[in-house]
């Protein structure tokens, strides 16, 4: 049974259940080796006509969206490793369509030379001049043009209509939350020589066992997806997710993925054990210590954040946000912490001082920047 301090966490999360602000939500606690909490509170998805829907289970299965941006960036380290891949090399190496880009200039209406081309390393931190084109504007209107993001894309295709778009800044300039992890999917199928989630399947999701983890459901899983709200609970807007219910054409390294607690639990003790986790067979090293302190890191140094989508006190390391310090934000967490959201509503912690992880999964996009404060609020009061 949970600790009072854990049983608290769960009477919180079920309260929000039934306020009417989440369905419900799958959460799990792992400290000093063991799983302390994996619990789940409300409904895998709203009943009908006001009847109640099927509860949530510890193995719903949930669209994790941006979850899928540390996933794929490892697997890239991993080809690093291997000398296939140089975080220096230009993007244009592997994706000519990225060659003689050139920067959108707001003051003047113009477009210039980038100084320099984008590297993988700029992929990787968010570096790249590129955008996921949510607002208004000269550069989004190009990008909404081309249909950058469509799921009727493959990655090469995505590579090829976004490379020639102007960029909003200048490479190793500014950190702006962009596209650039989908860029990254489609410069590691250049490398692999084969899609994406064949990838992703071969190198992590196998040897991890994380058998519900992919860019689609199957049928006989489906059952165990989870579903929001039909309307935001605060807004009344509409709220409408991916598609999930066969393999998409666009494999997206920067949110496709579908997964459960327990899978993605076990790719974050692949993170806290520094490169090395339990497997079918016995542990597993997929990576170097060096490698995961390498990709946990802050590479952003005095590099500022456009937009607000980058917590205070973190910086940004390769696929994750990197916790600065223990004050400067509105959440507790260990200087070194690493973290990162999917659209949504989902939500992981690693904070290797503490010997812990946290993971947090629920279907509901308009809470995602509540539930990320409010969660290691409870989890940390439970320690």
């Amino acid at each position: 049974m949970p600790t009072p301090p854990l049983a608290r966490l769960r009477t919180v999360l079920q309260t929000h259940v039934a306020q009417g602000l989440l369905p419900g939500a799958v959460a799990l606690v792992h400290h000093q080796g063991h799983t302390v909490l994996h619990e789940a509170v409300g409904e895998q998805h709203p009943g009908a006509n006001g009847q109640p829907g099927p509860a949530m289970t510890r193995d719903t299965v949930f669209r994790i969206y941006s979850m899928t941006k540390p996933i794929a960036s490892l697997v890239a380290l991993m080809l690093m490793e291997e000398g296939r891949l140089l975080l220096s090399h230009p993007v244009s190496h592997y994706l000519p369509a990225f060659a003689g880009q050139r920067v959108f200039d707001e003051a003047t209406g113009q477009t210039v030379p980038a100084q320099r081309e984008a590297t993988v390393h700029d992929l990787l931190r968010h570096t790249a001049g590129l955008s996921y084109a949510w607002e208004a504007g000269t550069v989004p209107d190009a990008y909404r043009a081309a249909r950058i993001g469509s799921r009727r894309h493959k990655n090469a295709e995505l590579a090829t209509a976004l490379g020639p778009l102007p960029l909003v800044h200048q490479p190793g300039s500014r950190w702006e939350y962009s596209r650039a992890t989908d860029v990254l999917g489609a410069v590691l199928e250049v490398v692999e020589g084969e899609p994406l989630g064949a990838i992703l399947q071969r190198r992590v999701f196998g040897p991890l066992d994380m058998r519900d983890t992919g860019f689609s459901i199957p049928p006989h899983s489906q059952h165990r997806l989870a579903e929001p709200f039909a309307r935001d609970p605060q807004t009344g807007a509409d709220v409408a997710l991916i598609d999930v219910s066969a393999p998409p054409v666009f494999e997206s390294a920067g949110g496709g993925l579908v997964s459960t607690a327990s899978d993605y639990a076990r790719f974050l003790q692949l993170m806290l054990g520094r490169g090395t986790a339990p497997g079918i067979g016995g542990p597993v090293r997929l990576v170097s210590r060096a490698t995961v302190d390498f990709m946990t890191a802050d590479h952003m140094g005095s590099i500022t954040a456009a937009g607000d989508i980058l917590p205070t006190g973190y910086g940004f390391g390769l696929g994750v946000a990197v916790r600065k310090a223990a004050g400067l934000a509105t959440s507790p967490a260990s200087a070194g912490t690493y973290s990162w959201s999917g659209l949504g509503g989902t939500f992981f912690f690693v904070d290797p001082a503490q010997d812990l992880f946290a993971i947090l999964l629920t279907q509901a996009p308009g809470q995602l920047r509540y539930v990320c404060e409010l969660y290691p609020a409870l989890v940390y009061a439970a320690l």
